[in-house]
């Protein structure tokens, strides 16, 4: 059978070929009536509208990432390369954490260079920022270690954090440790509240109250661990072991013990989050939740690449990959205090 054409739509509605067109493409001033007309003709001719040509593509994806220098985001940065290579594309790196960063401008850049995707790494987003991505630039949008409250028409890629959290109290409970310090990183992430939420669940399994004294949050750095390390440390009752909620948290915990003549493990035990370089570099080599930061990075591409090739809509996809524990030397058991 012949397909449908706009003339035959025109005719079975009794109007012209202009105003089916502005009909289908949503334009106004065309009366409620006439629009009921066409609609109908089209239902009943099964005229389908041509699809327009795709948009070639610039073989590009853009990832924009809160800093570029610290152990995390260069094994992330790196495992985004190796994949966008793997998937034919170029990766172009910005970084927000400048203080001229301007996402609007950003976007403008973004938009000038006809990117296929982005691939978005940020400590703390803004919802209307996300909103803004997703109005402006029309193409796949992937949240990697997403923070906040999860949009579900986003595909995003984490770790189980909240196991991660279980994994690493759990480990300092069977040693013997019952006063367990939790340096999270910012409130407002919700990584740090996975991971919070392990904590506790931990100590509930085990019976053991946790003391909300000993919970601090703070900003991911090294500074931030040694500051709120030192406030744990200070305290009339310390803790004896600390888990920090990443890498270079715990090793600011390691100044704070070392500035006040205790040892890790003897004195204190440190668990971290992240296995970045960073744990093998500390002395003693840090004990740590392994996130699978290279695998992250690789899902976050390929799920460009899959919304490229074969779209969804607007419904996203959540992915978690497995953290595990990986036990070095910052933890021992618990010593009998005379």
């Amino acid at each position: 059978m012949r397909r449908a054409t706009l003339a035959d739509v025109a005719a079975a509605a009794g109007v012209s070929v202009p105003t089916v067109s502005k009909v289908l493409s949503g334009k106004k001033h065309v009366s409620a009536a006439t629009r009921d007309k066409v609609l109908e003709a089209v239902r009943a001719s099964g005229y389908e509208a041509p699809r327009p040509p795709s948009k070639p593509r610039a073989g590009i994806i853009d990832l924009l990432i809160d800093g570029l220098g610290s152990p995390w985001a260069q094994v992330l940065i790196s495992g985004a390369e190796k994949a966008a290579a793997r998937w034919g594309f170029s990766l172009v790196v910005t970084s927000s954490y400048r203080p001229d960063f301007d996402l609007r401008r950003w976007i403008g850049m973004v938009r000038k260079r006809n990117t296929d995707g982005i691939v978005l790494v940020l400590s703390r987003a803004d919802q209307r920022e996300i909103e803004a991505l997703e109005e402006l630039l029309h193409v796949p949008l992937v949240l990697l270690d997403p923070v906040g409250q999860r949009d579900p028409r986003l595909s995003t890629v984490g770790a189980t954090n909240w196991l991660g959290g279980v994994m690493a109290t759990t480990h300092l409970l069977e040693l013997g440790h019952t006063r367990i310090g939790f340096i999270g990183g910012p409130l407002d992430t919700q990584c740090t509240l996975d991971r919070y939420e392990g904590y506790l669940a931990a100590h509930r399994t085990f019976g053991i109250e946790p003391d909300p004294a000993l919970t601090r949050y703070g900003n991911f750095m090294v500074g931030g661990g040694k500051t709120l390390g030192g406030e744990l440390l200070d305290r009339d009752d310390p803790p004896t072991a600390v888990f920090a909620g990443n890498d270079l948290q715990a090793a600011g915990v390691y100044q704070a013990a070392t500035e006040r003549g205790l040892r890790v493990p003897d004195d204190l035990s440190v668990v971290g989050f992240d296995d970045s370089t960073l744990c093998e570099m500390l002395s003693p080599p840090l004990t740590t939740v392994r996130q699978p930061l290279d695998d992250m990075a690789n899902e976050a591409v390929r799920l460009v690449h899959e919304e490229l090739t074969h779209p969804r809509g607007p419904s996203g996809t959540r992915i978690e990959l497995a953290t595990n524990l990986i036990i070095r030397r910052s933890t021992a058991p618990l010593k009998a205090r005379p």
